[in-house]
């Protein structure tokens, strides 16, 4: 789950102010990620909203920004190029590099993916690189131009209909990505880089993932996209796109340091997240989750509820004293699935409870066996459950002894 979305303002390459948007995921941030959107597009796009979005609920903090003259940024489009957008980008990183932490992840959609490969140089930070249909060569945006390509040769200038919008396209701007060289750039990178694109792109042919893959060092990756479309329009597209994002980076970028440290195997320690009232950093062992209420009840819902936990720790213990059973006995069981629920009922109701007054916790538990087992194979792993160590001890009774600790 996401955080709070800020807006940003910064000033661009030439002077002018750049309208930005910083993604904050709950907690801290994983890392820092830099986005730039594609040719004539915005911040704003399906692409680059969701994808930017769905990073931050993964733990990044992702700014993403329109270029110059584009969107809310100030500045005349007329007199950018793609030289301009690298270093509209070299100027984000800085503003991130100032005011909170400078980018350890890169990522470009389109036009956006190939100024990322030439801005990486400029980004030592930079830990790995990621590109969604990107063109191995900045002049295939010519092709948007269509016939206008001549009057710009011609007058010097042109106004050109892009997506139902007019934008004016000077001579400089076909000088600038004629002389540029992506292969290059990808060969000296010496970053991991991440390649989606999608074979059905009509935009920008796969062959041009081809090329950026044959160009760059290991360690490097592909990514298809089955149907998407260039725009990535469909939410599903995206998404995916980030989840696998924020798994294939998260090998290049360093642990997280919370400041909890790793509790010996048995004990567990929970701390404040330090993100309002009820969330939690819980660490058992090497592993981190954390602990939240809903938002209902004033919690923000970044993390399962205390008793959510609990339920937890019951259903886990029973599955695996089942299957350890199974195992043993060589009982067909190809799956196990505990589902549960906890709530308070009056004593009265429960025929079984020994307390007769007040109320009381009840846990209901649905177990579901699945394989081609016995009836008297089923009752067996039925009785077993009941033998799950944390289901006896919950039936024992517990004390908590509790103390306090001086500060440090």
């Amino acid at each position: 789950m996401s955080g709070r979305s800020e807006k940003v303002r910064f000033p661009g390459a030439d002077g002018s102010m750049l309208a930005g948007r910083l993604d904050w995921p709950l907690g801290r941030p994983r890392a820092f990620a830099l986005f730039a959107h594609c040719f004539t597009c915005s911040k704003e796009t399906f692409a680059a909203s969701r994808i930017s979005q769905g990073l931050a609920a993964r733990g990044f903090a992702v700014l993403r920004f329109d270029f110059t003259g584009l969107g809310g940024s100030g500045g005349d489009f007329a007199n950018t190029n793609f030289s301009s957008n690298i270093d509209d980008l070299v100027a984000a990183a800085a503003y991130l590099r100032e005011a909170h932490e400078a980018p350890k992840l890169l990522v470009g959609h389109s036009l956006g993916g190939a100024a990322v490969l030439k801005a990486a140089a400029q980004m030592p930070e930079a830990l790995a690189v990621v590109t969604i249909g990107a063109p191995s060569d900045p002049e295939h945006v010519k092709q948007n131009f269509g016939a206008k390509i001549e009057e710009i040769e011609r007058e010097g200038q042109a106004t050109v209909s892009l997506a139902g919008r007019e934008f004016q396209i000077k001579q400089q701007f076909l000088d600038d990505i004629a002389g540029q060289s992506i292969h290059a750039a990808v060969a000296q990178m010496r970053r991991p880089l991440l390649i989606f694109h999608s074979p059905l792109d009509n935009t920008v042919s796969i062959s041009n993932a081809g090329e950026i893959f044959q160009a760059a060092r290991h360690p490097k990756s592909f990514v298809s996209l089955d149907d998407a479309d260039h725009l990535l329009t469909r939410r599903a597209d995206a998404m995916y796109v980030a989840k696998v994002l924020a798994a294939w980076a998260t090998r290049f970028l360093p642990e997280l340091d919370d400041g909890l440290a790793s509790p010996p195997q048995g004990e567990v320690t929970v701390r404040e997240a330090g993100e309002g009232i009820f969330p939690q950093v819980v660490a058992a062992g090497r592993h981190r989750m954390r602990a939240d209420e809903p938002e209902k009840v004033g919690g923000t819902d970044s993390g399962a509820d205390p008793y959510s936990f609990l339920l937890a720790g019951l259903g886990a213990c029973t599955t695996m004293t089942i299957r350890m059973y199974a195992e043993r006995k060589g009982y067909p069981l190809e799956r196990v699935e505990v589902r549960l629920k906890h709530a308070k009922i009056h004593a009265d109701d429960c025929a079984e409870c020994e307390t007769k007054a007040g109320k009381v916790d009840l846990i209901e538990r649905e177990i579901e066996l699945l394989g081609d087992l016995t009836d008297e194979q089923r009752a067996d792993l039925m009785r077993i459950a009941d033998r799950c160590p944390v289901h006896r001890t919950l039936h024992r009774e517990i004390h908590v002894e509790t103390r306090a600790v001086s500060d440090g």
